[in-house]
């Protein structure tokens, strides 16, 4: 709201400043206008008939979208000012001569959708000859339509404000057009015998605002360092370089500093020391425990979770229970099992997934699964089907073993990154374990990399 009040308020200058400018340009030039394209002692005609256009279709416009209050309204009055501004620049040129520069003017401002308006008729009249503003305006209107016609739509058997208020708004660009047709079919007409009009009064008008204020300045760049840091960084490098070739220019006399080291304190002498390792300490240096040293934090403990919380089984940090039963599934719920070690786990029922992640000593026993059982970065995990399961996924885990039953036999392995996995198969009432390969070897066929299980050759 705030952006659009401030489109008013520059809106509202730029018409006062015309109007100022059309009586400027009196003053400046010594001389009244004799007269106003060729007419003496009268408004232009295109100018009364502009009036009547705003006394008209605009000001019915303007009465239905104050009926209708809010955003309506504001947009109404930002549309009242963009007309007055049109008519006070309609007034200037039927009252004086083009500037010579007038075009560099317009042109610096084509990307201010505000001060459009104003130059509405002169950019699609002078700026390009070959430009009609009648059809111009015709396909705007009927760009508009698309809109109107949504109002329509949502208020016609609601609220006929609305429909009053869109026939009035079209209404105003059909008047606009037959206005264009009559008075500019091709193009605005300045005045032949009028003062001519600065363009330098006319970029002042135009710019006016503190949206065209130019940026300020960059600021300076950082001046030179100064000259005593210089020296005295200097004289500070020229003492250390003095004070190292004075040690080395002691000869023989420079070990005099060291310390004398007895045999009791020699590891090459005393194989206690060995022993000991990075315990013994100078006794001429202090050991401080350094503030970063990692510590051993207590593990902090979980409370053991099973609970069904929305669709997923939540079933977290389980300690030492092989008890865990969960009954009454339906086909839309999931299972999740996180961090649960040395612990088994029955599903009863038909679920839909299933996943384990980051569980040590794990077993699983479920009925049937629709979608895929995971398991992810866990270890030494056992899982036995019951019934059927398209898919089961193990991915970062070391150790797992798959009974299936007859019915999941169809049932797809997908492993990567994983090892020590075996699936486990009913034959004559018992299980034979077959293991899932992890050495594979790749070759080249002559057109595609081929990859299968390497066979290990005893």
């Amino acid at each position: 709201m705030a952006e659009t009040h401030g489109l008013m308020e520059r809106l509202e200058k730029a018409v006062t400043r015309l109007e100022s400018l059309f009586s400027g340009s009196h003053r400046s030039g010594g001389m009244e206008c004799d007269g106003i394209n060729g007419v003496n002692g009268s408004i232009a005609p295109y100018v009364e008939a502009f009036d009547r256009l705003l006394n008209g279709s605009v000001a019915e416009f303007l009465r239905y979208s104050k009926i209708l209050e809010g955003d309506v309204k504001t947009h109404a009055e930002m549309v009242r000012a963009a007309f007055q501004a049109q008519r006070s620049f309609l007034v200037l040129a039927s009252q004086c001569q083009e500037p010579q520069e007038v075009r560099k003017v317009t042109s610096s401002f084509e990307r201010q959708p505000h001060l459009e308006a104003c130059f509405h008729f002169y950019k699609h009249g002078t700026k390009q000859k070959a430009m009609v503003q009648g059809p111009y305006v015709k396909e705007m209107n009927d760009a508009a339509t698309f809109y109107t016609n949504r109002v329509l739509k949502d208020y016609k058997n609601s609220d006929t404000r609305h429909v009053d208020w869109v026939k009035s708004y079209l209404n105003i660009w059909s008047e606009l057009q037959a206005y264009i047709k009559e008075h500019h079919t091709t193009g605005l007409t300045w005045s032949k015998t009028g003062p001519v009009a600065s363009s330098l009064s006319m970029r002042s008008v135009l710019t006016s605002g503190s949206c065209f204020s130019p940026p300020p300045p960059p600021p300076p760049p950082p001046g030179p360092p100064s000259v005593f840091d210089t020296e005295s960084a200097k004289d500070e490098g020229t003492a250390a370089r003095s004070a190292l070739f004075a040690q080395l220019n002691q000869g023989e006399a420079i070990t005099k500093g060291l310390r004398h080291v007895s045999d009791d304190q020699k590891t090459h002498k005393n194989p206690s020391l060995r022993a000991q390792g990075p315990s013994v300490r100078s006794p001429t240096k202090s050991h401080t425990p350094s503030p970063t040293s990692p510590k051993n934090l207590p593990q902090q403990s979980h409370a053991p979770v099973l609970e069904l919380e929305g669709k997923k089984w939540r079933v977290e940090y389980q300690e030492d229970k092989n008890d865990l039963v969960i009954n009454n599934t339906e086909l839309k719920q999931v299972a999740y099992i996180f961090k649960c070690n040395k612990s088994t786990l029955q599903i009863k029922g038909k679920i839909n997934s299933i996943t384990i992640d980051n569980c040590k000593k794990f077993g699983l026993v479920f009925d049937n699964v629709v979608g895929i059982v995971e398991v992810i970065n866990s270890r030494d995990i056992q899982i036995q089907v019951m019934g059927k399961v398209p898919t089961i996924s193990i991915n970062k885990t070391e150790g797992c073993h798959i009974y299936l039953s007859e019915e999941s036999l169809d049932c797809e392995i997908v492993s990567a990154k994983s090892s020590e996995m075996n699936i486990l198969i009913p034959q004559d009432g018992d299980y034979k374990e077959f293991p899932v390969p992890e050495q594979f070897k790749t070759a080249w066929d002559g057109s595609k990399l081929v990859t299968e299980p390497a066979e290990i050759v005893g």
